[in-house]
């Protein structure tokens, strides 16, 4: 496949967006006390944007696998690529981990994940001692390593804006380059 349909730039920014406010909930979250009025609210809107995500990122694995990946651009060195592929990768490992050990944390009591007031995610209860202290370290560790990627990634993109002056950038910005690309 030569360029994103405008449903994988779509799914891009939306994931994008949600990870950058679930990172920001959950480090403001980790400072409530019993006594803030969104000791309760915060967690539950952060786990219902979580597996929102999770659907998300299912979603663009699907249409990955079903699609085939996009080309690269062409004048890529291997090594670009390869850090390319690799980083892409650890986004994914790390976006599934993160859902993961959210989901342990939240169900180690038992109880399930109520999502939106929609449905609840059944709990699988408790599978380890300590399971959500374990949990939630790997969450927090995940969510920083997750989020020092997001950054680098963003970092890579300017670079081949500004610097190499390519169209890995404008090919996320835009599904009228992507159709001139395809043309």
């Amino acid at each position: 496949m030569k360029s994103y349909s405008r449903l994988q730039i779509s799914l891009h920014w939306i994931v994008a967006l949600m990870v950058i406010g679930l990172f920001a909930s959950g480090f403001w979250m980790v400072e409530l006390t019993y006594y803030s009025p969104w000791y309760k609210t915060a967690p539950f809107w952060h786990k219902s944007v979580g597996l929102v995500l999770a659907l998300l990122v299912l979603w663009r694995l699907l249409l990955r696998l079903n699609n085939g990946p996009v080309e690269p651009v062409s004048g890529h060195s291997k090594a670009v690529k390869t850090a390319s592929h690799l980083a892409h990768a650890a986004l994914y490992l790390l976006l599934v981990l993160i859902v993961c050990s959210g989901y342990l944390i939240s169900t180690a009591d038992g109880r399930g994940i109520e999502v939106f007031g929609w449905f609840e995610l059944p709990s699988l209860g408790q599978l380890f001692d300590q399971q959500a202290d374990r949990a939630g370290l790997v969450h927090q560790w995940a969510a920083y390593s997750l989020i020092a990627l997001v950054v680098l990634h963003a970092l890579a993109a300017l670079k081949h804006h500004f610097v190499d002056k390519d169209l890995t950038l404008k090919r996320m910005l835009s599904s009228n380059l992507n159709e001139e690309i395809n043309q």
